[in-house]
């Protein structure tokens, strides 16, 4: 039997199982507690006191349903466990003095803090998936020590152990949602590899991390306290919450605008493509990068000022016209990721938020560019009014066409990346981060803006 999938069934009939002073007690309704489930509780108390020690949990009321999100990439893992698709990886070169100890004692840190890098995803008998949130686990820190080779020998092995350990899945049933690893180059130089899976964790998430293992590690080197508030809520707090509000009329009305905006979508983009397209996607990818001078930038950014409209605003106006003039299409769609993170309470937690928009061009017509930056402007400020809906709930209300091909929907997706990154400062070390020669891509083509230093 398994036992937190039967205690999460008893949760589902509100029949609620706590643990007190190491006895097994019921509240809730006890007319759906019949007698061979009464006898199923008193032969494994010993079992229910202890499972509910390793969850860190005092009652099945705990074992919640995963956010819509979590659900979603659950499913793809269910179809394909494992894949590295959905992998948020970072590297970094040390230079200097570093503290290995403060460093897995800072990422541990990081563990205790937030429910959800410590969160795996069981399945009831019906098939539906719920979180089960454990005791902190320590975290290892796998170490590599290649000082022994060449300068040369070196930047292959790390080539090899940075591709190893961006394709390296993550078991949703077991793993922590966090890992780490240390390359040791010379006494004074290290690499550093962090990942973590998009289940728990989001852009933001990442840049949640770099912080507050910048602080943690601090304090660790110079013996100061822990410098971090506590949290308020934690990442399954959320998860409820948005299915407790996100139901009945909320949902229908939000649903509703989605599926007129959406109506009739093109099944696919028509932008020219270089080979046939697979039947299954690769997720292969490469990257180009440009710049935008500071006059071309201040620019563009009076410009939209001058119509009230955001820097997004008019980087989505811009593409949609790029993006239609290279198709020959005048309906253009394209996917953006949003940060949803609307409550002050849930800015400072490491979790899946981010949810994806699908924005909608007219470009018949053939408008001028002032025209289509207002149409983006209207198009955004509805779409931002109706952000909370979980992009797979929008997928399942509109049943499109499906394919192992591309992405539903969209395949083309726009980001602007202008919150920063977060700032590592950490005593005794210079750091950079250490780009991967290899690139995955979800998307056919992904437009990815930073703004920099006014460029």
């Amino acid at each position: 039997m398994n036992l937190t999938g039967y205690l999460y069934k008893l949760k589902k009939a509100k029949v609620f199982i706590y643990v007190e002073n190491d006895k097994v007690k019921v509240k809730g309704d006890k007319n759906n507690l019949d007698p061979q489930s009464i006898g199923i509780l008193k032969s494994n108390k010993d079992q229910i006191i202890e499972l509910y020690n390793s969850l860190d949990i005092s009652s099945n009321q705990q074992l919640e349903l995963p956010s819509y999100a979590q659900k979603r990439l659950w499913v793809l893992d269910q179809i394909e466990p494992g894949q590295s698709q959905y992998n948020i990886p970072a590297a970094l070169v040390l230079e200097g003095k570093l503290d290995v100890s403060a460093l897995e004692g800072a990422l541990n840190d990081i563990v205790e803090r937030h429910e959800s890098l410590r969160t795996t995803f069981m399945s009831d008998e019906d098939g539906e998936p719920y979180q089960v949130i454990h005791a902190a686990k320590t975290l290892q820190v796998q170490q590599a020590d290649f000082s022994h080779l060449s300068e040369e020998a070196q930047e292959a092995v790390i080539r090899e152990q940075v591709s190893e350990e961006g394709l390296q899945g993550f078991d949703l049933t077991a793993d922590l949602m966090l890992r780490g690893r240390l390359l040791k180059l010379r006494d004074d130089k290290h690499v550093v590899l962090v990942t973590m899976h998009h289940i728990a964790s989001d852009g933001w998430s990442m840049s949640l991390l770099i912080k507050e293992f910048s602080a943690l590690y601090r304090a660790r080197v110079e013996g100061t306290p822990n410098p971090l508030a506590p949290l308020s809520v934690q990442y399954g707090d959320y998860a409820h919450w948005q299915r407790e509000w996100l139901s009945g009329d909320v949902l229908a009305r939000q649903l509703n605008y989605w599926e007129t905006q959406l109506s009739d979508l093109p099944v696919l983009h028509g932008l020219p493509l270089d080979h046939a397209r697979p039947h299954e996607q690769t997720f292969n990818g490469a990257v180009h990068r440009s710049e935008l001078d500071a006059s071309v930038t201040s620019a563009l950014m009076a410009y939209c000022q001058s119509h009230e409209a955001t820097l997004f605003m008019g980087l989505h106006a811009v593409f949609a016209g790029l993006l239609s003039r290279y198709s020959n299409e005048s309906d253009i769609v394209v996917g953006s990721p949003i940060a949803n993170r609307e409550q002050a309470e849930i800015a400072e937690l490491i979790g899946f938020f981010v949810n994806t928009l699908v924005l909608r061009s007219d470009l018949s017509g053939s408008p001028g560019f002032e025209t289509l930056l207002l149409q983006s402007k209207e198009v955004l400020l509805s779409a931002y009014e109706y952000q909370q809906v979980p992009f797979e709930q929008v997928v399942e209300r509109l049943q499109p066409e499906r394919s192992l091909s591309h992405s539903p929907l969209f395949q083309v997706m726009l980001i602007l990346q202008n919150a920063g990154s977060g700032e590592l400062d950490l005593p005794g070390l210079s750091l950079r981060p250490l780009e991967s020669a290899e690139v995955m891509s979800k998307y056919d083509l992904t437009l990815t803006v930073v703004e920099h230093d006014g460029r």
